[in-house]
């Protein structure tokens, strides 16, 4: 099986590209979604006790939590010791689900991949980008953001350029969803014969 690690900056369109691969048939592990079941559920009394009062109705509220690790490094740290491991537990299940159900494809959609060193797990990188402002412009336009989270969030991932450096397909949702799709699919065409790691990590 092969397997295609997607990410992208915030609001550069991974998460609408992923949905494009599920289109395709693709299984998709979506490591955010992971998260936020773990927030509401294994990680739940963890949490508690590193970050007291984040837990509300017996779940993580992730603005607070966000209010507490953003921008500080130290607890950041923190949460990242706490949940990484889940989530890659959660990850591996996946994997192995795919493998089951005989998938020829599928999909680790990470935010943090290269910043987690994840894209040394995966066959092939694609990273999904944007112009700047058409980033800016998504970003700022969702209910409570502000410029400082925007930038704060932007400090904790790899710059868009970068990433794009280290890709071995880019998707470019700035040239319109169905130039995405069409992308997507050129990929999956492109990567039909390659022959995966085994196992993955």
């Amino acid at each position: 099986m092969i397997v295609l690690g997607l990410t992208g900056s915030i609001g550069m369109g991974k998460s609408t590209t992923a949905r494009m691969f599920a289109d395709e048939g693709v299984p998709v592990y979506d490591a955010d979604r992971a998260v936020h079941e773990l927030y509401r559920g294994r990680a739940v009394a963890a949490m508690e006790e590193a970050f007291p009062g984040v837990v509300v109705d017996g779940q993580v509220d992730r603005r607070l939590l966000g209010e507490r690790v953003i921008g500080n490094e130290t607890e950041m740290r923190r949460l990242e010791a706490l949940i990484h491991p889940l989530v890659r537990e959660e990850e591996r299940a996946f994997l192995q689900r795919a493998r089951d159900s005989l998938a020829r494809c599928g999909v680790l959609d990470i935010p943090l991949l290269f910043e987690t060193g994840r894209e040394t797990a995966v066959d092939a990188v694609v990273v999904v980008t944007a112009d700047a402002e058409i980033q800016r412009k998504r970003v700022l336009g969702r209910d409570g953001m502000t410029v400082e989270r925007f930038e704060g969030i932007l400090s904790k991932q790899m710059p868009d350029s970068a990433k794009r450096l280290r890709a071995h397909y880019l998707v470019d949702t700035g040239l319109g969803m169905e130039a995405a799709r069409d992308r997507v699919r050129s990929i999956l065409a492109a990567t039909a014969f390659m022959t995966g790691k085994s196992p993955h990590a």
